[in-house]
C-alpha cells in the first residue's frame, strides 16, 4: 500500500476535481434526481460529502495534537445544519466544504503529516489512514452521481490503485457480513491484478491467496479491482457488474450478500 500520504492527497484532490467537474454542470433538476444510492439524491449525496468535509476539519486539530479532539456529538449539528439547506444549496456548498478540507490537508507539514494520530474505532491511525477514510469516501459516492449520467461509469483507476488493498485490510472485516453457512472463494483481480483468498465463518476474512493453496477445493472468480472495490462498498449490483465479471453466478451473489453495502 502507497505510504506516502502526498499521493493519498494528490488523489483527492483529483477526486475532488472530477467531482466539481461533474457537478457543476448540472441543471437544478438534475441535482434532484435519484444517485445511485437508493435513498439519496445527487443533493443529499453531496450533502453528505459536504458534511464529513466539514467533520473532517474539526477532526484535524485534535489529530494533529493541535486542539481538542472534536466532540462526536457535535457531528449532528453539522448534519442538521446540511439537512436544512435545499438541494442548490448542497450542491453549492459541498464543493465549497470539499475545497476547503482537500486545501488543508495540501497545506499540512511534512512534520505536520507525521504526527497525525486519529483514533477510529479500536484503531489509531495515521496520515494515510485519515486520508484513506476519505478518498474512499469520496471516490465511491463521486461514483453514485457519475453512474446516473453515464451508466457504463467507474471509480477512477488513480483511487483504484489506491484503494484496493484497503479491501481486504480494512473494508472486507468491518463491512462483510458472514452468511450463515461458510464459504470461501478465490478472488482475482485486474487492473491492478491481486490474488485473494475471501473465507467466512464467524466474520469476513480476506486475506492474499496462499503460495500453495488450500486444503480443500474452492470456487474462483475474477473482476477488475475496480468491481472488486465496489463490490465491497455494496455496488456491484447484476445491473452494473461488468462483462468482464467471470464467475459461477452463485458465487457472485454469494459475494453480493456479504457486501450489502450501506
Amino acid at each position: 500500500m502507497q505510504s506516502d500520504p502526498r499521493e493519498w492527497i494528490a488523489t483527492l484532490r483529483r477526486s475532488h476535481e472530477r467531482l466539481a467537474g461533474l457537478v457543476r454542470p448540472l441543471s437544478p433538476e438534475q441535482i434532484r434526481a435519484q444517485s445511485y444510492c437508493d435513498d439519496w439524491s445527487i443533493a443529499q449525496v453531496l450533502s453528505h460529502l459536504g458534511s464529513g468535509a466539514e467533520i473532517g476539519l474539526m477532526m484535524l486539530p485534535g489529530a494533529l495534537g493541535e486542539g481538542e479532539e472534536a466532540d462526536r456529538e457535535s457531528f449532528q449539528a453539522v448534519w442538521d445544519i446540511w439537512n436544512a439547506k435545499n438541494p442548490d444549496e448542497q450542491a453549492a456548498d459541498a464543493l465549497a466544504a470539499d475545497e476547503r478540507q482537500v486545501k488543508a490537508l495540501e497545506q499540512l507539514t511534512d512534520e505536520q503529516l507525521d504526527r497525525i494520530k486519529l483514533p477510529f474505532f479500536g484503531m489509531e491511525l495515521d496520515a494515510v489512514g485519515l486520508v484513506r477514510l476519505r478518498l474512499g469516501e469520496h471516490a465511491v459516492h463521486t461514483w453514485d452521481i457519475a453512474v446516473r449520467l453515464d451508466p457504463s461509469a467507474t471509480v477512477s483507476p488513480d483511487a483504484v490503485d489506491l484503494l484496493i488493498d484497503n479491501v481486504g485490510q480494512f473494508l472486507a472485516p468491518r463491512l462483510g457480513r458472514a452468511p450463515a453457512e461458510p464459504f470461501a472463494v478465490r478472488i482475482q483481480t485486474t487492473g491492478p491484478e491481486r490474488d485473494y483468498l475471501l473465507a467466512t465463518a464467524d466474520n469476513v476474512v480476506m486475506t492474499d491467496w496462499p503460495e500453495d493453496g488450500t486444503d480443500a477445493p474452492v470456487s474462483e472468480v475474477s473482476m477488475p479491482a475496480e468491481a472488486l472495490l465496489r463490490l465491497a462498498y455494496g455496488r456491484l449490483d447484476a445491473g452494473h457488474t461488468p462483462a468482464s465479471v467471470t464467475g459461477d453466478p452463485a458465487d457472485l451473489d454469494q459475494l453480493r450478500a456479504i457486501f450489502p453495502g450501506f
